[in-house]
């Protein structure tokens, strides 16, 4: 993949996959990190990271016999999800502005407008 994602980019990705269903750290990895093409290793220290600022909270559930760590979204958490959409929109909304103004002055460069 050309572009890189990390940061608030990841977080939005992870958080929006919590805002649907809490989820345990290999279900996440299946759903956002390969994905992406990000490894496992890049996924934990992102949840950790915003289970420290509060977007999320953690809880073990037994499941075969063994304790499953799940990750849930916060009030908090959703708050920021919805300020990550917004800037994220916007974003979206630039970068396609500055495409097309490319491709318009391409299309009259080359006389095709």
């Amino acid at each position: 993949m050309a572009f890189q994602i990390s940061g608030p980019m990841l977080e939005m990705c992870i958080l929006a996959a919590l805002d649907q269903e809490d989820s345990y750290g290999y279900k996440l990895t299946q759903s956002t990190a390969i994905p992406l093409g990000l490894s496992e290793s890049t996924l934990y220290p992102v949840l950790r990271r915003l289970k420290k600022q509060g977007f999320l909270d953690v809880y073990d559930l037994n499941h075969d016999g063994r304790n499953r760590r799940y990750y849930a979204i916060t009030p908090e958490g959703k708050r920021y999800y919805i300020e990550l959409l917004a800037e994220w929109a916007d974003l979206v909304k630039k970068i396609s502005a500055v495409i097309q103004s490319d491709k318009d002055s391409c299309h009259v460069a080359d006389g095709s407008a």
